[in-house]
């Protein structure tokens, strides 16, 4: 089992931001901005790539945008935010289990990632 899939069932606690039935959307441990919010779907997919190659992936990168969405509104990130999602090890990706960056609350650089 993965890190995010024992998040998702609750084995592991986390700061959720919002919920639905496709995802969960909780705080990072290791925020690089005052808000930082992972968006986890709650089917488990490795990275984009697979979810992109799954008959239902389609469904839960919906989901996952609708949900970036919802926590921008959440966090009060009217002004702007990044949302970055890393693939595979060189991407630097190190929980294999696809999942979105949500980072705001300052205004970010270029630079900055």
């Amino acid at each position: 089992m993965c890190l995010f899939c024992d998040i998702v069932e609750g084995k592991i606690p986390s700061t959720k931001v919002y919920e639905n039935d496709k995802v969960l959307c909780f705080r990072d441990i290791n925020p690089v901005a005052p808000t930082h919010v992972l968006v986890v779907p709650k089917k488990h997919f490795d990275n984009i790539i697979d979810v992109s190659s799954k008959e239902d992936g389609a469904l839960y990168l919906d989901a996952c945008a609708k949900a970036v969405s919802e926590v921008a509104k959440i966090e009060g990130l009217g002004t702007g935010f990044r949302v970055i999602n890393n693939c595979g090890e060189d991407g630097g990706q190190t929980v294999m289990h696809l999942h979105f960056h949500v980072i705001g609350g300052v205004k970010l650089t270029e630079k900055m990632i």
